[in-house]
């Protein structure tokens, strides 16, 4: 066997063996039928600390699907919510915007996906105390009404995620801890959006943090999403890189292993 040959073969088994780890579960909200991922952590522990990961607003994708199988090599068992469910999944942007936009208006129908998710990410083996929940963009919004929505989880991180709710909402004390990574250059969120979280934050006496990262738009933690800053979304390897540490040192402070 030639060794390009043989290269290759190795290649293809690996890359089977890493996607094998990635297993799809079905579950239900009444009769819509969800499908999510789940992916044991690769070295167990005690504690069988969880994270629950919310995709961008077109889905899961391949974005989701590595930062899982990464956070599982860390040793967190991860699992990726399916929000929208069969039947719904979005075909592009305009779409992925109208599915989106559903659920930042009707909240309390995203805050139920979230939960269902989170009972499938415990059924996977996490400890129902031991969880944080993380997301992007759409699902960085998530993150933050299962913070709203005092969902049993230690910890929230969003990334270049929509930060806003609606100003007429009660503010209720947050007892999770929350993380908010942002695109220094993120032409999504305005200022007034980040103005009125940060106070959100204050009023809830949420324990929070937030950090801008300099040169980065919108979707900056995405491989495929370009590199043209001038579009409002775009990929930036340095900002992904730090936040991905600030992400390991969040929940390095918060969950238990």
């Amino acid at each position: 066997m030639k060794k390009s040959t043989l290269f290759i073969l190795v290649i293809t088994l690996f890359l089977s063996t890493m996607n094998a780890q990635l297993k799809t579960i079905k579950y239900n909200d009444g009769d819509q039928v969800l499908n999510g991922l789940s992916i044991k952590a690769a070295n167990k522990s005690s504690q069988n600390p969880g994270i629950l990961l919310l995709p961008a607003w077109l889905g899961i994708d391949n974005a989701s699907k590595e930062i899982a199988q990464n956070l599982s090599k860390l040793g967190y068992t991860v699992f990726i919510a399916d929000i929208y469910g069969e039947g719904n999944y979005p075909k592009n942007t305009s779409e992925a915007g109208k599915q989106a936009g559903y659920y930042k208006k009707n909240y309390e129908a995203y805050q139920k996906r979230i939960q269902l998710a989170l009972d499938q990410l415990i059924k996977s083996g996490a400890n129902a105390d031991n969880i944080v929940a993380i997301g992007y963009c759409f699902g960085g919004t998530g993150v933050l009404e299962a913070a709203r929505g005092h969902l049993n989880v230690k910890g929230v991180v969003s990334f270049h995620g929509g930060l806003g709710k609606d100003a007429a909402r009660p503010s209720e004390t947050i007892t999770t801890k929350v993380l908010a990574c942002h695109g220094a250059d993120d032409p999504f969120v305005s200022k007034e959006e980040i103005t009125a979280f940060q106070q959100e934050m204050r009023d809830t006496k949420a324990d929070w943090q937030m950090i801008y990262y300099a040169n980065s738009v919108h979707s900056f933690t995405n491989p495929e999403a370009g590199n043209d800053n001038s579009k409002g979304a775009a990929y930036n390897a340095v900002a992904a890189k730090r936040s991905f540490e600030h992400l390991k040192l969040f929940l390095n402070e918060v969950l238990k292993k």
